[in-house]
């Protein structure tokens, strides 16, 4: 097959090399679009119920709130665990579900489940200074409108509410009981429908409009009627604005402020949801009133992430430099190098757009196992490439030299069985990485496919792009590589003396990997751990 593969990519060198040059294209396009993270998504899918209970104590909402949900939602298809938390008229429950379900249909289920005891849980209606209302009501639902964005939660200042304080005096003389405060309160700022009317063959609504938020509409409720005469709230309390008792706060720089914390869906992209929720804020900020500004941040993930790419993308690029560098000092000749460092661009690319193709991420796994394979990903053409100059420099030594398309393809099949091989044994190494489960399997197996696709990328490019490349610049070289470099032969020279006395004397150097050996044991167990490696990003 292989030897198929080398003859078809010679003989059909333009189309290899336009494949090539479309693959670099395509590529390159799709390296940008890719979502960028930290780590691979560790999450399980998630559906997060916040119910308020008013009123209620821990135990109450415990028993009340959160026991009731929990026994519902245990036993869905694909719930993993349900956990909660209960404080002080909130109850918060967690509906864990297992790796690869939809987050969709999760929350589908998740609420045809809630309906069902939805008549169980206490009855708590919904309430509602000036930041706090513009966090709520103005910015919080802008932000929701962004894709990408699953949750908006206003935290600190102070929320507005309706405050009655009764007139004991006025309500005693007037006899209006607590109970008619109370009824006439709960009428008050909503829209009833009174039926409809028929007149002249049409139809008419009856609606009593009686939303408001106006304290002046409040204090003219009626509370009761006297002799024909309506006694109004104002009558037997007073009627203001206050603010609903605060549980917890929040400051900005040690001055209270409203802090906004951004959630974002599982599978979006950081740094563009970031993005995209800096320039909202921005455009909002030229409608806020004077004093309040909503583009103070506090804590972005996406700098984090950025500067994590960064570092890995920094060694990358780096690990490129010092390949390139030996390249040079070990063959001393530029066509060979080109040639051989092709194999890096063309094999990351490949493994981008695999990428692409199922859904993985630009994060530090996928990128530490680009890393790792940088220095691999030129071996199958440095061998390819040594071997085409070995084989061109003899063939011109010879009195009726053969076409030098014959001797690259000979050449090149030559080493063909023993790269395959090699490649297959590295990429069994990290097979192991696909049998870890839990969050293990999640985290390290994204590197597994990026350090295997590459190096059967670089594979596949020794086979097809590496000969054609031979033969165009190295064919018609009547120079280059005729001697070795330097380099080369002092190393070799080195090898020679070492080989001739090891030979001569094995026990010293047998002794010496023995107790290198039995000291790299030791040493391992006196290594530090830890799951994950510390980042050093601030």
């Amino acid at each position: 097959m292989f030897n198929f593969l080398v003859r078809t990519s010679l003989k059909n060198r333009l189309l290899v090399l336009a494949a090539a040059l479309l693959l670099i294209g395509y590529g390159s396009y799709v390296v940008p679009r890719l979502p960028v993270d930290v780590f691979p998504d560790l999450n399980k899918p998630v559906v997060t119920l916040m119910t308020e209970a008013e009123g209620l104590a821990p135990q109450e909402v415990e028993q009340l709130v959160s026991y009731p949900i929990e026994t519902t939602m245990n036993g869905m298809p694909g719930v993993t665990r349900v956990r909660s938390v209960s404080g002080v008229g909130l109850s918060i429950v967690y509906v864990e579900f297992e790796w690869g379900t939809d987050i969709y249909r999760n929350r589908q289920q998740v609420a045809e489940r809630l309906a069902l005891i939805q008549s169980q849980l206490p009855s708590n209606g919904p309430s509602a200074m000036d930041v706090r209302e513009i966090a709520d009501f103005v910015i919080r639902p802008q932000l929701l409108t962004i894709p990408g964005v699953a949750q908006v939660i206003p935290m600190g200042g102070e929320v507005r509410q309706y405050r009655v304080t009764p007139n004991l005096v006025a309500m005693q003389a007037l006899d209006i009981t607590a109970d008619a405060i109370e009824t006439a309160m709960k009428r008050f700022g909503s829209n009833t429908g009174g039926g409809f009317v028929d007149q002249h063959s049409r139809e008419y609504l009856i609606r009593n409009i009686g939303l408001t938020n106006k304290l002046d509409d409040l204090r003219n409720v009626v509370v009761a009627s006297r002799e024909g005469q309506s006694i109004l709230l104002r009558q037997v309390a007073e009627v203001d604005f206050a603010a609903r008792v605060k549980r917890g706060d929040a400051g900005y720089m040690g001055k209270p402020a409203v802090v906004i914390s951004v959630q974002k869906q599982p599978g979006a992209d950081t740094i563009k949801l970031t993005k995209g929720i800096e320039t909202a804020l921005s455009e909002l900020q030229k409608t806020l009133p004077k004093g309040i500004t909503a583009t103070n941040i506090q804590f972005r993930q996406a700098t984090f992430i950025e500067a994590s790419i960064g570092n890995v993308e920094k060694v990358l690029l780096e690990a490129a430099a010092i390949v390139a560098i030996i390249l040079v000092l070990f063959l001393m000749n530029w066509r060979a190098t080109v040639i051989s460092l092709t194999a890096i661009p063309i094999s990351i690319l490949i493994t981008v757009v695999v990428f692409q193709a199922f859904g993985l991420t630009i994060n530090t796994m996928t990128l530490g196992g680009l890393a790792i394979a940088i220095g691999e990903l030129v071996d199958d053409a440095v061998v390819g490439v040594e071997n085409v100059l070995r084989r061109l420099k003899e063939n011109r030594a010879l009195a009726r030299p053969q076409p030098a398309i014959e001797v690259i393809a000979r050449a090149s099949q030559e080493v063909r069985s023993g790269i395959f091989y090699a490649t297959i044994i590295i990429v069994l190494v990290f097979v192991p990485l696909f049998a870890l489960s839990g969050i293990e399997g999640r985290l390290f197996s994204p590197l597994g496919v990026a350090y295997i696709v590459s190096i059967l990328g670089s594979l596949i490019t020794s086979i097809t792009v590496t000969p054609v490349l031979s033969y165009y610049l190295l064919a018609g070289a009547a120079h280059g590589h005729e001697t070795e470099s330097l380099v080369v032969r002092v190393l070799k020279s080195g090898n020679r003396r070492a080989l001739n006395f090891f030979f001569n004397h094995p026990w010293p150097l047998i002794g010496f990997i023995i107790a290198a050996v039995m000291g790299s044991v030791y040493a391992a167990t006196l290594l530090p751990r830890s799951f994950l490696p510390p980042f050093n990003e601030g």
